[in-house]
């Protein structure tokens, strides 16, 4: 691990202030440290020698007076770098959250994991940036200061310190590179619970229509289990390592001790300055213990602070020129060889999938639960990207092109979608911010709810209450048809619309969507047969490739061809 990751620095201007305040904290202090020392020094010497009270006196004071001033200065360092933590945490939450949310790119981590790394994940950085990195600066600074006064009182101790001073960093380091692979699983691990948790906690309701939430409690406790297990082992080796490095301390002091007080006893050492080294022997191997002690507690934070930076640096490139200005009407777009798995899965989703969908034309994608259809989708929407092949619209790699530009030109009615406690036409507007009265009732209209606009009691100014509580599903899935009305989209791509549908609701939705899909291009996921009147031709997905396409006709409700098919066969 690097003492100190450049990226920090770079990332957060509040850990460049703190770092500079701490480096000039950490020279004052080992000024006061050696200051301390002398004094201390000179004051049992002379009582040694007979000196009054009145002669010693001023330096009994100055003793107090920079104790004194180490107790301050320790205090005022360790508030400004609590202060330097807390807004070096802000600022990486608020460029990881401005990250996630303009565009698709964030790295391995799951939305579950997001939020762990931004909630509990940045917190652990109080250790590392408000007490290991003062440490390191002391232990930079102290020892070598306290080698060159020892050097210039006597030279043999100071060889001893020299020759014992690196083996403290040495096995800090052999039991750090044992440890970092631990913290990291530890932390893997707290993510993985994070993110499980969230999952769980969103398809509870489906849990317990489905009596699974048992199991997933079971699976819960696993994984806490398995993170507990992981944190005591890193304790376990935290506590040894400080025992290791104490003994070592302990016998290198020991060692300095043992030979000033035969050379003390033999006359060859004065008074002074055995006690002078005595004194500042155990301070040149103290910062060093300390950073030992605290690496381990600050691990957690960098481990952090890495997946932060892998969230950060996730690859959001624009090509100059690839940023839509005008509105084209359609888009045409080409999958090419696309192979996607999500994280924490080890089979692929889509598995070299290569669909064309020309400009204007809509294409009813259909299979069975798992192929990746609603994984296409998140690929079209850039909530994810490809991990092999490519998605091109209009010829431009998707990848390159600016992450919200794209979506102003995208569509989307999700199954459940959702209405906020707001007026018709202010849900509705979430399609178009800026789209006028008329607009809006023209987007109605066409997504046929003309009739449920005059039954309400305000018309299009009526609060649907949370969740759209005055609206039947069906009504509330033609408002969304009508968002995207309103928002006048190149490409329209609905994930099973009417799955949850009775018939006849499921019919008006599908007469809303094709008054939606002329003119423009579209991608209807659904296992619904009726969709097959509704575009122009249908493709089946099995196990993330392309199995089957034909015209719509010619596909049966099973995702199979029908008894008649295309005399042309099976267009590639």
């Amino acid at each position: 691990m690097k003492p100190l990751d450049p990226r920090l620095l770079r990332a957060a201007r509040a850990v460049r202030t703190h770092l500079a305040v701490t480096a000039v904290c950490g020279v004052a202090l080992t000024g006061l440290i050696l200051v301390q020392a002398w004094l201390v020094a000179h004051i049992v010497g002379g009582v040694a020698d007979g000196r009054g009270l009145a002669e010693l006196g001023p330096l009994v004071a100055g003793v107090a007076v920079v104790a004194v001033g180490r107790a301050l200065l320790a205090h005022g360092a360790e508030t400004a770098a609590v202060r330097s933590a807390a807004s070096a945490k802000s600022q990486l939450r608020r460029r990881i959250v401005a990250h996630v949310t303009d565009g698709p790119a964030r790295g391995p981590a799951t939305a579950g994991e997001l939020a762990t790394l931004t909630t509990r994940g940045l917190d652990a950085l109080d250790d590392y940036l408000a007490r290991y990195l003062p440490q390191l600066v002391l232990a930079a600074l102290v020892p070598l200061a306290v080698l060159a006064v020892v050097a210039s009182a006597d030279w043999v101790s100071a060889l001893v310190i020299a020759l014992t001073l690196p083996l403290v960093p040495l096995f800090m380091a052999l039991v750090g590179m044992h440890t970092q692979a631990r913290t990291r699983r530890q932390w893997t691990l707290l993510q993985r619970l994070g993110g499980h948790f969230l999952d769980v906690v969103e398809g509870l309701p489906t849990l317990a229509l489905f009596r699974r939430a048992k199991a997933e409690a079971a699976l819960v406790r696993r994984v806490t289990d398995d993170h507990r297990q992981a944190t005591m082992g890193t304790l376990r080796i935290a506590f040894l390592s400080a025992l290791v490095l104490e003994l070592l301390a302990t016998l290198a002091v020991a060692l300095v001790a043992v030979e000033v007080g035969f050379r003390l006893l033999y006359g060859e050492l004065s008074l002074t300055t055995a006690l002078l080294v005595l004194v500042l022997a155990p301070e040149a191997y103290l910062p060093l213990r300390e950073v030992g002690a605290r690496f381990h507690a600050s691990m957690e934070g960098v481990a952090a602070a890495e997946s932060a930076f892998a969230v950060l640096e996730s690859p959001r490139p624009v090509v100059p020129g690839s940023r839509p200005t005008a509105r084209r009407g359609t888009v045409a777009l080409d999958i090419d060889d696309v192979g996607f798995a999500w994280p924490g899965r080890d089979a692929p989703v889509l598995d070299g999938l290569t669909l064309a969908v020309g400009e204007g034309r809509s294409v009813l994608v259909t299979g069975r639960s798992g192929a990746g259809k609603s994984t296409l989708l998140a690929l079209l929407l850039r909530f994810a990207e490809p991990d092999t092949g490519t998605i091109r619209a209009d010829g431009v790699p998707l990848r390159d092109l600016d992450a919200a530009a794209w979506r102003a030109r995208v569509a989307w009615v999700p199954q459940h979608p959702h209405l906020f406690d707001d007026t018709l036409a202010g849900n509705v507007r979430l399609g178009a911010p800026d789209a006028t009265d008329a607009q809006v009732d023209a987007a109605l209209a066409a997504a046929g709810l003309t009739d449920v606009v005059a039954a309400l009691p305000e018309g299009t100014a009526t609060r649907l209450g949370e969740g759209g509580a005055r609206l039947s599903a069906g009504q509330r899935q033609r408002v969304a048809i009508a968002r995207a009305f309103v928002r006048d989209p190149d490409l329209v791509l609905l994930d099973e619309p009417t799955a949850h549908l009775d018939p006849d609701n499921a019919a008006l939705v599908r007469a809303a969507t094709a008054r939606l899909l002329e003119g423009r291009t579209g991608i209807v996921v659904a296992h619904d047969a009726g969709w097959r009147e509704t575009v122009d031709e249908t493709v089946v997905l099995t196990d993330g490739r392309l199995a089957e396409r034909a015209p719509a006709a010619l596909v049966s409700g099973d995702g199979r061809y029908g008894d008649h098919r295309h005399p042309q066969g099976v267009a590639s």
